[in-house]
């Protein structure tokens, strides 16, 4: 009901006071009072319902923004899920081919261990009649080492080596012709006892590396092994194996090492592949 028509009511019932009695005004008065509080109450509800209204629209709202942030974050991660699946298919072929070439690389390490094994059995064999304490054959980090006594080689402080030492070094120069795609290595060590002379050799380190020279001349002239897989150093007195505080440590620290190895070209080239995916 609206004011014009409460007002309308009230005129009448103001009429009306003449034509009714006390009893019957009261009562339409106080009908009157209750419509107004009704009216009053239900534009309190009206208000209310605008104010939920404008509320839930501002959610509604808010609420579509929201869903439309989430569906550009979806997209962007289904986007990133194919890279990312790219990627890991990338990752998994680069991870096999390094396998694969590390296993070539131990396959290639088990078949040098091999051939190793088998020329140091040979030297042994073929060294069997020479003192222990003379010759010394191991193998060692992935070569095969022949230790020399200085005294079988050499006289104190030269260079020049002993004809009886020819037979040992004879046998040695066989092996090393039948492995012919090994390099060799020979070592002139010292002890640290100082040379005191004004001709040849002047000091370890000369009297070293000429020892080393003097035995790659033997294998090269003598027994035919070939110069271009020889390298021939002297380490003086800074490679020890033992103390030189005693005679017997200064005689171990004194031999002459011939140190029989794949060539190292041969590992370069093996280092130098890259590892090719499956």
């Amino acid at each position: 009901m609206n004011l014009g028509k409460i007002f309308a009511v009230g005129v009448m019932a103001v009429t009306m006071t003449s034509c009714v009695s006390k009893k019957q005004y009261d009562a339409l008065n106080l009908n009157y009072n209750q419509c107004i509080t009704n009216i009053g109450e239900r534009q309190r509800e009206i208000q209310d319902l605008k104010a939920t209204n404008a509320g839930l629209t501002s959610e509604n709202t808010l609420l579509k923004d929201q869903n439309s942030a989430l569906k550009s974050s979806l997209d962007a991660c289904l986007a990133n899920t194919g890279k990312g699946s790219a990627n890991i298919d990338k990752l998994i072929g680069e991870i096999n081919a390094s396998n694969k070439y590390i296993k070539q690389l131990i396959s290639t390490n088990a078949k040098n261990d091999s051939l190793n094994l088998a020329l140091s059995n040979k030297l042994k064999r073929s060294l069997d009649n020479v003192a222990d304490q003379d010759v010394q054959v191991k193998v060692l980090k992935g070569v095969v080492m022949i230790s020399l006594s200085d005294k079988m080689l050499y006289k104190t402080g030269d260079y020049n080596v002993l004809p009886q030492a020819a037979e040992v070094l004879g046998k040695v120069a066989k092996v090393i012709n039948d492995y012919d795609t090994y390099s060799v290595l020979i070592e002139g060590n010292t002890d640290n006892v100082p040379l005191n002379s004004a001709n040849l050799p002047k000091d370890n380190w000369d009297l070293s590396a000429l020892r080393a020279t003097s035995m790659a001349k033997i294998l090269q002239n003598q027994f035919g092994v070939n110069p271009n897989r020889i390298t021939a150093g002297g380490r003086s007195e800074y490679n020890p194996k033992t103390t030189n505080a005693s005679v017997s440590g200064r005689a171990e620290n004194r031999r002459t090492e011939i140190i029989i190895m794949p060539k190292l070209d041969e590992f370069m080239k093996l280092m130098d592949i890259a590892p090719v995916k499956n």
